[in-house]
């Protein structure tokens, strides 16, 4: 399944051909190995056997491609939510698997276009470095960031189905959506910052446990 993401983040859709196609997957492992602030068209260009001019033909800049592997992220883990609660009726159970979404990252981890699994590691050590910009109002104002927004909107109206009481659901969720990626990241580099470990439940419970206690003595 190739999710679609707002046309503004490229100059030429990147999965139209083998030279783009390498772009997105390549570029992906390189970010993530390499961080943003190292990582260069002309280096990627080179490990795909292709010209840094070839890669312009895709992404403005390697700021964009950023952007670009952000939100096809967050598009791709839409389609996860939706999957994965798509027969169940009780708001409470499908909370919760949005809960484990945003902390522990997506369900499903097969796809023939990206790795959703290097995908969510470079989110975790990289997205945010995509946001903090001079040039987000901007970006905000071309739609760019319109898969984080129906992400966050999807789990907001769960949250009014337990609670339509409750006047914050989108800065609840935008809150465990960004927390969480940062305690992933702290868990790792920053474990004193921390009690959760990398790999354990504690982060989990941790969040769900925020939610369920902020919609309910609201």
């Amino acid at each position: 399944m190739r999710v679609e993401v707002n046309p503004n983040l490229y100059l030429k859709e990147p999965f139209s051909s083998e030279i783009g196609t390498l772009t997105v997957s390549e570029g992906t492992k390189m970010i993530q190995e390499l961080g943003i602030e190292v990582f260069t068209f002309k280096k990627l260009a080179q490990q795909i056997g292709s010209t840094e001019a070839a890669i312009y033909r895709y992404f403005e800049n390697k700021h964009m491609l950023l952007l670009y592997l952000n939100a096809w992220y967050w598009a791709w883990m839409e389609h996860n939510l939706v999957f994965a609660n798509s027969n169940i009726k009780d708001p409470y159970e499908r909370l919760a698997i949005a809960v484990r979404l945003m902390v522990d990252g997506p369900i499903y981890l097969e796809n023939e276009f990206l790795n959703p699994k290097i995908l969510r590691k470079l989110v975790i050590n990289e997205s945010i470095k995509g946001y903090l910009t001079k040039s987000v109002d901007v970006e905000h104002e071309s739609g760019i960031f319109a898969q984080v927004y129906r992400f966050g909107e999807r789990i907001s109206l769960i949250i009014k189905e337990i609670n339509p009481s409750y006047e914050f659901p989108k800065t609840l969720v935008s809150t465990v959506m960004e927390s969480s990626l940062l305690q992933s990241f702290n868990s790792l580099h920053l474990p004193g910052m921390t009690e959760a470990s990398h790999e354990g439940k504690e982060r989990y419970q941790f969040f769900h446990q925020l939610v369920l206690k902020a919609i309910s003595n609201a």
